[in-house]
């Protein structure tokens, strides 16, 4: 009887597994993991894992996010495509931007974006979960990113406060009723607290709007993702907050944005 890592002696074998398994882009999923994979044991494993319904991206440990190969973990959040259009908008608000936040980081993939585009800025990352702290931490080191643990602002350091740039939360935002509904590879794999958002989905993200206002430099920005239900009392918390909100929207990535600014002091 063959060995357990001896059952993929090839592609098509790879590929014939995750088919059967209900993965629709086996081809280009099995390609990820042989490239992947560094010996007969671990492509077993990596097959395995995928097929009774790991996230591909926790199965290479990797996802891309903007053109960047961003290092994701077992229990970490994987970042999702839609956010790069939350990352476009900070950019086209703040491209001179030079103090730069993700809150509710998970892997950095956010603030390692955004330090890619902007070039050298004042990167600082925060995240309650120690798992996604260490992510980020390897994601943002060549940003010379700074990853602090805890909850929200009481993370950052006290010297943040009025001088952020460009505050960028991927706050969690899934109704607590509705996290059961999520995707198995959601619901089984990533982190309850990056997931759930409370009643309605906006517990996290009120909470931010509400500090918001004093961590913000004149002219500075805050962004937070949303679904299109939720946008609309997004908006009216950031202005509930002092904010001057915006809402983007992506209907080519199903993307909603809340974009709130600090207004810049009048000139006399």
């Amino acid at each position: 009887m063959p060995s357990s890592s001896s059952r993929f002696t090839s592609p098509d074998a790879v590929i014939a597994a995750l088919r059967t398994a209900g993965c629709v882009f086996a081809e280009d999923e099995a390609r990820l993991i042989l490239a992947a994979a560094r010996t007969p044991e671990e492509l077993a494993d990596m097959v395995d894992r995928r097929v009774v319904g790991h996230p591909l991206e926790l199965v290479v440990g990797w996802a891309e996010f903007r053109g960047l190969r961003v290092t994701v973990a077992p229990g970490v959040f994987v970042p999702r495509r839609r956010t790069e259009f939350l990352v476009e908008q900070a950019l086209a608000l703040a491209p001179d931007a030079r103090v730069v936040v993700d809150l509710c980081c998970g892997s950095g993939a956010v603030g390692a974006a955004l330090a890619a585009a902007l070039g050298p800025v004042e990167l600082h990352a925060a995240d309650i979960d120690p798992a996604a702290v260490d992510c980020a931490r390897r994601n943002t080191a060549h940003a010379g990113g700074r990853v602090h643990t805890g909850d929200l602002f009481e993370a950052l350091p006290a010297g943040l406060r009025g001088r952020v740039d460009i505050l960028a939360a991927n706050v969690p935002y899934v109704p607590t009723e509705e996290v059961a509904l999520l995707p198995t590879e959601a619901r089984d794999h990533e982190p309850l607290v990056a997931l759930d958002g409370g009643t309605d989905g906006l517990d996290v993200l009120r909470r931010v709007a509400a500090e918001a206002p004093r961590w913000l430099a004149p002219g500075g920005c805050l962004l937070v993702e949303t679904s299109e239900r939720q946008a609309a009392a997004a908006v009216d918390a950031f202005a509930r907050c002092g904010l001057t909100p915006r809402l983007a929207v992506s209907d080519e990535r199903y993307a909603h944005v809340v974009v709130g600014s600090r207004a810049r002091p009048a000139l006399t």
